[in-house]
């Protein structure tokens, strides 16, 4: 028998039971599906068995992790439903590209075509998967073992992916006869997996899953056009310089061929800012560039090379910080916690700023405002702006797409501009890197570097931070007349080189340990490279330094 407390109460079991079985029985404690547990604080899978005394917590799909877990089993139950209704080759060439709110974007590879009967067919295989209970197993694999494998089943980008792994041993999962590699914990069987949908999108398929705030109901799937094409524009420019996943990346760097190709990128991107700058310029009577983006996204770097590009067609850009509007602090709004909700709409003065741009629409001159963040007031130190007949206003805020924020301005006055570190490159074409970990890295690398700030401290602000995206950011991309896509194949590898210190400072039993473990396994996939390859103006220099620009 052995001794485990949950919950301050011990109990008995036998030595030996599983973990599931021991969650099964407090699950009518949780209004969500038990997905992992902690054994003694660190993370285990439902299907392992106690072998100690301990202490364990439940992880829910309530959780981030959690909801992690829950996505990556969908996955392998649709990679499995693929394979029997379609063949191995058919599940071999079936890539999850990016999410798409709460569905998952799959595309299909080398001439591989599944019509809606078809998909349908996949669905319907994947209801009855789930009806069967599968059991997921684990097994850890010699290194050569596990690459033949994945080459026997037409999984060359993982062959490519382990070319470069140092572990001896690889862990495989096996669902019944279909065996694939997750980057990540699983459920313990097919039938933990009881909400999804299925279905033909553009010239793939949606797989749609239940988010994270409400885990136990299937949210409606909203298309988001915009933002779609911005991502699917990524991945080909991705296949065009021959990087789809961390292994393609991977080799480029051993070919010693990675400067060209961060030139490439960067020229790409030069290109895109450009052609947002011309259409600015193309357009009568716009006066405010709104620029919004949620935290991370390099919103300074890209306002500085936008108004580069703008006077390259004879326009004067100036720059405007929203937060330069914030009310004074202690007249900031309290959350529902009862700290200052600085990410709110009403944090900011509306109704000034809106009499300042009316005011300059209207050819008057006006004094702007900086905000103290020291004293925590707004302030005034002489600086007059006038809007002249080529004078342009690009204005920098989380806000700026909400209309609310500049109901005074005419629409045509204003362009407005979404930017964010949209991520298409993939571990392997199952294992997708959400974009929220790009900006996390960039942020822990900032902030270590500007601020200070620890990696603990970032990581634990971040669950905030992606809440006012939520709420004050996301509902708003779509309204924008331009979408600009900050992130770059090759970051991560130089992120690499700053973040893996930082994450290490992070201890085991503080609460963001676990967090710091995941990011630092992922990292563990790339190469490193020099950030003296970058160029100065590079939108990555923003974050590991060494920018031309005031950053």
């Amino acid at each position: 028998m052995v001794t485990i407390k949950i919950g301050g109460k011990e109990k008995f079991y036998e030595d030996g039971i599983k973990y599931e079985i021991i969650a099964e029985a407090h699950q009518n404690d949780y209004v969500s599906q038990i997905a992992l547990v902690t054994v003694d604080g660190k993370i285990r899978e439902l299907f392992k068995r106690v072998d100690r005394d301990c202490t364990l917590e439940f992880i829910t799909c309530a959780d981030d992790i959690g909801h992690k877990t829950y996505v990556r089993t969908a996955i392998m139950l649709m990679m499995k439903a693929i394979k029997d209704v379609a063949g191995m080759e058919a599940a071999a060439n079936v890539k999850v590209d990016f999410a798409i709110g709460a569905g998952y974007y799959c595309s299909f590879r080398n001439g591989l075509k599944l019509d809606g009967e078809t998909i349908e067919k996949v669905k319907d295989r994947m209801g009855e998967l789930v009806d069967m209970d599968l059991l997921v197993t684990k097994k850890a694999y010699p290194a050569d073992e596990a690459i033949a494998l994945f080459a026997e089943n037409g999984m060359k980008d993982k062959v490519s992916l382990f070319r470069y792994r140092r572990s001896s041993n690889i862990n495989v999962y096996c669902m019944g006869d279909y065996y694939d590699y997750f980057y990540g914990y699983m459920m313990p069987s097919t039938g933990y997996i009881k909400l999804f949908d299925l279905f033909s999108y553009e010239e793939g398929m949606i797989l749609l899953l239940p988010e994270p705030e409400d885990p136990e109901t299937m949210p409606e799937f909203k298309p988001q056009n915009k933002l779609f094409q911005t991502l699917l524009n990524t991945g080909e420019w991705g296949k065009e310089i021959g990087i789809d996943t961390v292994g393609d990346l991977n080799n480029q760097i051993c070919a010693a061929s990675i400067s060209d190709m961060i030139l490439v990128q960067e020229a790409l991107q030069e290109r895109r800012i450009g052609e947002i700058a011309r259409d600015i310029a193309r357009r009568d009577g716009v006066k405010f560039v709104m620029i919004a983006g949620p935290s991370s996204s390099g919103k300074t770097t890209f306002s500085h090379r936008l108004s580069i590009q703008l006077r390259t067609y004879g326009l004067r850009p100036h720059p405007i910080g929203l937060d330069n509007y914030y009310v004074d602090h202690d007249k900031t709004p309290l959350d529902a916690d009862g700290n200052p909700d600085y990410e709110c709409l009403e944090s900011l003065d509306v109704e000034q700023f809106n009499q300042d741009m009316t005011a300059l629409l209207r050819g008057e001159k006006v004094e702007l405002p900086t905000f103290n963040f020291k004293t925590g007031k707004r302030e005034y130190g002489g600086k007059v702006t006038e809007l002249g007949e080529n004078d342009i206003l690009v204005i920098e805020g989380i806000h700026g797409l909400n209309e609310k924020m500049s109901y005074s301005l005419p629409a045509e006055s204003k362009y407005k501009i979404y930017i964010s570190a949209l991520t298409t490159l993939n571990v392997d074409e199952h294992n997708r890197i959400p974009t929220t970990d790009n900006r996390l890295l960039r942020r822990i690398v900032r902030d270590a570097r500007t601020r200070g700030a620890s990696a603990a401290r970032t990581v634990s602000m971040w669950p905030s931070v992606r809440r006012g995206e939520e709420k004050y950011i996301f509902p708003f991309q779509e309204e924008a007349d331009a979408m600009f896509n900050s992130a770059m194949l090759f970051e991560l590898a130089v992120l690499k080189q700053y973040a893996e210190p930082l994450l290490f400072s992070i201890q085991k039993g503080e609460p963001e340990y676990h967090e710091a473990k995941r990011l630092l396994k992922f990292l563990e996939y790339f190469l490193g490279i020099s950030s003296e390859e970058l160029p100065k103006n590079s939108l990555c220099r923003e974050f590991v330094g060494g920018s031309c620009f005031e950053v």
